[in-house]
Parts: C-alpha cells; structure tokens; sequence
C-alpha cells in the first residue's frame, strides 16, 4: 500500500489578493513560507519515501521546505498542477460571479482524469512507499474526488499549508 500525505501550497501573495493564480508561479508570503516551516516541522519524523510537487514555483517552494530535514530531492510533475482557468486567469475572484465560463477553462473530466493519471503513476511508481505530494487547491481535490469516487463539490477544499492523507 502506498501512502500519500497530499498537501497545499503554502498562501501566496495572489491568495491574499484574490487573484485567480491557475498555472501561473505564484510566490509564497511570509505567511506562506511559515506555513510550509510548521508542516515541515510536523511531519520531520515521518519516514517519507519521496516528495513529488506541482511544476510550478509556489509548491515547488513549499515542498523544498518540507523535504529540507529528510535530505531528499523533489520530483516535479505537471500532473499536479493546478487547473487551468484560461482566460479567467489573472482575474479577480469577487468579478467573476455570474460571468460566462471562457471556453479555454480546462473542464472537470479533464482534471479529474489528470487526478487519475497522477494516483496510477503514484501506485506503479511508488508501491509501498510514503509519498508527499505539494499541489494545489482544485487538483488536490480532483485528485481526492477520484480517490473517494465522489463529485468534487463533495470534497472539502483544502486550506494553505493543509496536509490530508490517502492510503492507495
């Protein structure tokens, strides 16, 4: 059995600022970097096999924290980045209400198939190991919402910094 403690990001300065991020880097606050020390600081003495993260700067940064007592090198995959909005990137949250969703949105069978491709590459990659995953809020409940076979509207959005654990 494999073993994943899928976390979030750390707060970005785009979070703060209610800023769509989607696929952009993104940069973590010093709120986000202290988030990403007391994880770290949790999780020190858990035997973790691997870390894997997102692509992009802002779990790449968060993960580098964490796996900074354990010695390791961190693994990055596309796969866990976020969802792309399209044309809705850059955008601020409040003005999006009621809009029209722009075309180039990447749709949920998409990335909850992109979940599913990330929990198959962990389960043939990784068998009997401990992994640690940094991604980000709508793939990491993608990625739960495959692994508990519910609608993602049924999974509980992950905070900054939150740390969940599945069993594969």
């Amino acid at each position: 059995m494999t073993r994943l403690w899928l976390v979030r990001h750390g707060e970005t300065i785009d979070n703060v600022k209610q800023i769509l991020q989607g696929q952009c880097q993104g940069e973590l606050t010093e709120h986000g970097l202290q988030q990403a020390c007391d994880v770290r600081d949790r999780l020190r003495d858990e035997p973790i096999d691997a870390f894997l993260s997102s692509d992009l700067k802002r779990s790449i940064d968060t993960c580098r924290v964490i796996a900074e007592p354990h010695g390791k090198e961190v693994t990055t995959t596309p796969l866990l980045r976020e969802r792309d909005w399209g044309d809705f990137t850059g955008a601020f949250i409040p003005d999006l209400k009621g809009r029209q969703w722009p075309e180039n949105v990447e749709t949920l069978d998409a990335l909850r198939a992109r979940a599913h491709k990330f929990l198959c590459f962990l389960r043939q990659t990784f068998p009997n190991c401990t992994v640690l995953a940094v991604g980000h809020g709508i793939i990491n409940k993608a990625i739960q919402s495959v692994y508990f076979d519910k609608p993602m509207n049924e999974i509980m959005k992950m905070n900054n910094a939150e740390v969940r654990e599945l069993l594969l």
